[in-house]
Formats: C-alpha cells, structure tokens, sequence
C-alpha cells in the first residue's frame, strides 16, 4: 500500500506570491524583447534569402539551420559559457535574451519566408503597374497578407519564448520566475508548492498571450 505523507503547506507559495509575479513580470519582459528583436532579425534574415549575394544568402541559411536544429539550452549555453572562454564575459540575462533572440529569429525567418511565398507576386507586378513604388506595393499589397498569414505563427513564438525563458536558471539568473521560484524552494524546501503555483503563472501567461493576440487578430483580420 502506498505509505503518503506529506503535508501541504499552501499559504507558503502564497504569501510568496508577490515575488514570483515580480518575477513573471521579468519573464514577459525578457520574452517581448526577444520577439522584438527576433522579428527584426528575421525580417533581414528573410531578406539576405533571396539576395544575389552568395555570402548573405549562405549567412541566413547558416542562422536558421542553426537556430532550428540545436537546442535552445545549448546556444544559451555557448553564449553564456563559451563565450568566457574567450573572456568575454556577459551577464546571465544578456545570455538568455541572445540566446532566445537567435531562436526566434531562426524559426520567424521561415514564418516570413513561406507567407512571402504564399502571397503572388503578379499582385505587386500589378501594383507597380498602377504606378506604385516598390516600397509602397510591399507596404500597401504584401505586407497586409503577409501579417494575416504570420500572425499566428508569431503567437506561438511568443508563447515558446515566454516559455524558454525557464532556461535562465542553468546560466544563474534568479529574477525570473523560474529563478525566484528556485530561489524559494532552496530555502523552505517546498518544492510541489512553489513549482505548481509557478506552473499556473506560466499557464495564464500562456493563455493570456494567445487570448490578446485572438482578440488582435479579430479586429486587423476580420474583413
């Protein structure tokens, strides 16, 4: 028979509630300044895939394949270790935000290069027919699909970024959610306690997140 004996001490996680939320703020923080930059990477990513240069189109498919076929742990932990093996030292959140940014870019250079794929490009020849410049067409014709089309997949980068955050704590950072919660544990060794409320945060973040972009989507997407 199985002998279970434990006591749970709930009031525990919840007085310690304030501090694992301050640190969920630092997650959602980490996490939207990963997909800013990533979104910009990949948008020159996506652009140096179809230039004529060799060197800028060889750099991009090196950065996706790269990015999508390792694990995230371990280009956190080349920025972060291998890096100071070179004594360049950076600080356990640089670390993270590089690392999370380098894959996010990877994966949303692949997003935009498919919805750019997926939109015709006899629509901007009719465009620039109409006398539009090359700038507007892209703006005014392409860029429009090309959201409807990637927005979805944004949404569940930023989720995975939210998510891959938790990856901190293996390079030292304690001031995420993850970090905090580690924190809290060490000290009072209640380990369900902490991690299922930590757990829940990640979950209504997560929710959260493909709740707004929902709501989003209905209004840019609905006619």
């Amino acid at each position: 028979m199985l002998d279970f004996d434990y006591t749970f001490q709930w009031r525990v996680a919840i007085e310690a509630l304030p501090a694992m939320l301050s640190g969920a703020w630092v997650t959602i923080e980490t996490a939207a300044l990963s997909m800013i930059f990533g979104v910009l990477i990949a948008l020159a990513l996506t652009a140096m895939r179809d230039a004529r240069n060799v060197v800028l189109r060889s750099v991009s498919g090196a950065w996706v394949s790269v990015a999508r076929n390792t694990p995230a742990l371990f280009q956190i932990y080349m920025l972060y270790f291998g890096l100071g093996s070179f004594d360049l030292q950076i600080s356990s959140w640089t670390a993270l935000l590089a690392g999370i940014t380098f894959n996010n870019a990877g994966y949303l250079a692949e997003n935009f290069r498919g919805g750019l794929k997926a939109v015709p490009h006899t629509q901007v020849r009719a465009a620039r027919s109409l006398g539009m410049s090359a700038f507007k067409a892209y703006r005014l014709v392409v860029v429009p699909q090309l959201l409807r089309i990637v927005f979805y997949p944004m949404t569940n980068q930023m989720v995975w970024a939210v998510l891959m955050t938790s990856l901190g704590v293996i390079v030292g950072l304690n001031d995420d959610l993850t970090g905090v919660t580690q924190d809290l544990n060490v000290r009072t060794f209640r380990t369900f306690e902490f991690f299922a409320v930590a757990a829940a945060i990640y979950y209504l973040i997560a929710k959260g997140i493909v709740f707004v972009t929902r709501l989003l989507a209905w209004k840019l997407f609905r006619y």
